[in-house]
């Protein structure tokens, strides 16, 4: 059949397999637009961001809505869509209704045909084919097709060609699968790792590339450094072959952004050789601000064992210290080349007044060993795979995070990017309330405010000027003296607004000796001097 029309509404996913809030495109979203082009259906692919601005929703003969927050994020310009969205647009929709993604699991999705929780692609594929519809895993060679199909779709999303990001699939599953792996996550549950090759990778890489997307992320995976290993008992050893010879290749193809997802720290530490050629090619041929997020989950012995997580303290140690080793020497765009993250997960069994304090003890390690980590991810379980019996409480886990945030983030964040530091390439997203925020493309990029208005939707670079918790402060390098509004001048650091009047008054500047009698405090003009021009 060749007549069909599927509407694809992607609102959004941002799962720990996936990411797919603006900046980023998900491989689910896409795959789903190649399973219906592979059935013989045309495809209207519409952000839930094209809705929201108006946009009218298009008749179709199936329409699709993926959707859903699983690991909620910190977003700056746009968000998953809401139940309450999901309500209101479903009334709107026209022919058979699937819903995908961890939304089909919440009560707006009960007036939808179908509620897929499995595969949204395999059950459209299903479905448009005449077979039955239901809930099954897609095949290898069904992955890969779908994922070059539906690769088209990019050109019709609203940040195409940039900020745009694609994230790109290298297998699914967990390595650990056999022991259960960690209590709270699926993966195991989908059975032995389908992987894909390096070749299968590359085509997709290569089609998104000759369609103009400029940045992408390896990730959906488990562990980026046991991609391509078949060793499925106890702690698998790497192949570092395999691994090398994808990003060797991605980096060839010159993206403007290539970056990366997960690691197994209990692979890193165990298997040192293999693990150490891993990332000195990932260091070399990602761009930097790359970041592995590391699964730690939790520093408490007890919540170890009792949970079946992947690695003990004294592993995630030996692994952020490996990855600072190799990966800390501060690239191009001013932000080191390869920084470890950690996950933390709160509410898992065994727990006791003790997990908090230990978790706290263990990044204070770090701290004190003067390592880098760039992110520390600390949530609350959530029951997608089973109910846990521990219940948080909710005033000491605010506790919590925020002594993390203060004493151990904020450290951190100015020993990764201290004061003076050059970002370059930061994208400029939104204005609030007179500050500019923007970030660079990849993963975790960090949130810089500029405190004044300029010019949105676009990259410039950026001079860092102070420090929050979480994110940084920083005027655009170099700042344009002589032609910038009063409000930006006086947010540069030690000027204010009566030195700012001062400097509009005296301009043009043709010099530094210029510039350093109109702000007329040497201190101060000594500091600001490398970070203005005077054109």
């Amino acid at each position: 059949m060749t007549d069909i029309k599927v509407l694809l509404i992607d609102g959004y996913i941002d799962d720990p397999a996936a990411l797919g809030v603006p900046p980023y495109i998900s491989p689910m979203v896409r795959s789903v637009a190649g399973a219906a082009i592979d059935a013989g259906a045309v495809v209207d692919y519409v952000t839930i961001d094209k809705i929201r601005n108006g946009h009218k929703i298009p008749k179709a003969d199936v329409s699709v809505v993926l959707s859903g927050n699983t690991v909620p994020g910190r977003y700056l310009r746009s968000m998953p869509m809401s139940v309450n969205e999901i309500s209101a647009i479903l009334p709107k929709l026209s022919g058979w209704r699937l819903i995908g993604g961890s939304s089909s699991s919440s009560d707006a999705a009960e007036g939808f045909n179908f509620q897929i929780r499995t595969d949204l692609a395999a059950s459209l594929y299903d479905g448009i084919t005449g077979k039955e519809v239901g809930e099954r895993l897609r095949t290898l060679d069904e992955w890969n097709r779908w994922m070059v199909l539906g690769a088209d779709i990019v050109k019709m999303h609203h940040d195409h060609p940039q900020p745009l990001i694609a994230e790109v699939e290298t297998y699914r599953g967990c390595h650990r699968f056999m022991s259960g792996g960690c209590s709270y996550c699926i993966e195991p549950l989908k059975g032995e790792p389908l992987m894909r090759s390096p070749d299968d990778v590359l085509e997709e890489v290569s089609r998104l590339k000759e369609l103009g997307v400029r940045n992408i992320r390896i990730g959906g995976q488990t562990c980026i450094i046991s991609y391509g290993s078949n060793d499925y008992l106890g702690i698998p050893k790497p192949k570092p072959d395999i691994v090398n010879e994808l990003f060797i290749s991605l980096r060839e193809m010159k993206f403007d952004v290539l970056h990366v997802d997960n690691a197994n720290p209990a692979v890193i530490a165990e298997h040192r050789n293999e693990s150490g050629s891993i990332l000195e090619t990932l260091a070399e041929c990602c761009t930097p601000g790359n970041v592995l997020a590391l699964g730690m989950e939790s520093a408490d012995i007890n919540v170890i064992r009792a949970n079946n997580l992947n690695s003990t303290p004294e592993q995630v140690i030996t692994a952020v210290r490996m990855i600072n080793e190799i990966g800390s020497e501060r690239g191009e765009n001013g932000m080191p080349k390869l920084l470890p993250g950690l996950n933390l997960i709160s509410g898992l069994d065994g727990e006791t007044v003790k997990t908090n304090a230990a978790n706290v003890e263990l990044l204070k390690r770090l701290l004190a060993e003067d390592l880098m980590v760039r992110r520390i991810n600390i949530r609350q379980v959530l029951p997608v795979r089973r109910e846990f019996e521990t219940k948080v409480d909710h005033n000491k886990f605010k506790k919590y995070k925020q002594e993390v945030r203060e004493n151990i983030d904020a450290p951190m964040l100015r020993r990764i990017v201290p004061v003076g530091t050059i970002m370059k390439n930061v994208y400029l997203e939104i204005d609030d309330n007179g500050i500019t925020f923007g970030r660079q493309i990849g993963t975790y990029p960090i949130l810089i405010g500029i405190p004044y208005r300029t010019e949105l939707n676009r990259f410039c670079d950026v001079v860092v000027t102070e420090h929050g918790f979480r994110s940084i402060t920083g005027i655009e390098f170099p700042f344009p003296i002589n032609r910038a509004s009063m409000s930006a001048i006086s947010s540069l650091p030690g000027i204010g607004k009566k030195r700012a009047a001062k400097i509009v008054l005296s301009r043009p500047f043709r010099n530094a000796e210029e510039f350093t009698a109109a702000v007329d405090d040497a201190s101060v003009a000594e500091r600001l001097i490398h970070m203005v021009t005077f054109e």
